[in-house]
């Protein structure tokens, strides 16, 4: 285990100073290394391209060939920016993210927080979903919280973390969230944690079907049972790509009290928001993901 602890340090002293220059790179040549990452990924490497290729013939049948290839560039080109845009945030000063990453009707939350115990923010893996710590620049009485996956190399973990910290978000594994929840909630301190919902749920965790992209599959139902189970309000987080590096934000309402819902009305709504967005731009979803792998039809 000695031997291994020392290997992920290793790892993360060498690869860590090259992300610290690459976030310190003015925007324009930035985006430069991601046209360049683009080329390699796409054109050399072909990551995960029969992946992506399979899962817009499915959701997007109807289209041509060339189309769907069109599709398929762009949104390795998106891919590329995005996953630069992480590095990014290792630098990133507060005015230079809000100016970047704008909530338009912010007011959506901050009514929220004088109606509900808490707020449960779901979102799909669309546009940019790393940017959405921006909320905590602006006026609120919330504290953010972030539903994430642990990193294995532990390094990296704190790293991912620190981040975070850094523009005011606090990062929570799905193991803490009730705890947190339940915590906030006796303390009387008003939070709203974004959750991404569009994953596939395990084997034996797949109690609803949805229609999603004209498939049946099984849908994760957890940020909408969490809900329910403590009396919150349930807002979809719309994120649309203005332009390159630039994005904005609007507050999707779900549900104001989960309680009041049938079983999994709150995750149809979610996911036909998603697909709506996806259907008008679908180079902004990501589409390495096997999101069919457990589909019905």
């Amino acid at each position: 285990m000695g031997s291994i602890s020392i290997m992920k340090k290793a790892v993360f002293l060498i690869v860590y100073p090259f992300l610290w220059l690459i976030s310190k790179l003015l925007f324009p040549i930035f985006y430069l290394i991601s046209d360049i990452l683009f080329v390699i990924i796409y054109h050399l490497i072909g990551y995960r391209k029969k992946v992506v290729q399979e899962n817009l013939l499915i959701a997007f049948p109807q289209k041509t060939e060339k189309e769907r290839n069109k599709i398929e560039k762009a949104f390795y080109k998106h891919m590329c920016d995005m996953f630069l845009e992480m590095i990014k945030t290792l630098s990133i000063s507060k005015k230079e993210l809000k100016k970047r990453f704008v909530y338009k009707n912010i007011e959506a939350l901050t009514e929220l927080e004088k109606k509900s115990k808490g707020v449960i923010v779901m979102c799909g893996h669309y546009a940019s979903y790393e940017w959405a710590t921006a909320i905590n620049f602006y006026k609120t009485n919330n504290k953010g919280y972030a539903i994430y996956k642990k990193v294995k190399n532990p390094y990296f973990d704190k790293l991912v973390k620190d981040i975070r910290a850094n523009l005011g978000t606090t990062l929570i594994s799905s193991k803490e969230v009730i705890p947190t929840m339940m915590r906030n909630i006796r303390a009387q301190q008003k939070s709203s944690y974004y959750m991404i919902a569009d994953q596939s749920p395990k084997k034996g965790n797949q109690k609803h079907y949805i229609n999603f992209l004209g498939k049946e599959v099984p849908a994760f139902v957890g940020s909408e049972a969490m809900a329910k189970r403590l009396g919150f309000a349930v807002l979809y987080l719309q994120v649309e790509k203005v332009k390159r590096g630039y994005y904005e934000a609007s507050f999707v309402s779900l549900a104001e009290n989960a309680e009041n819902f049938a079983d999994y009305k709150i995750t149809d709504k979610f996911f036909s928001n998603l697909a709506q967005q996806i259907k008008r731009k679908p180079e902004y979803y990501l589409w390495t993901h096997k999101r069919f792998k457990h589909a019905k039809n």
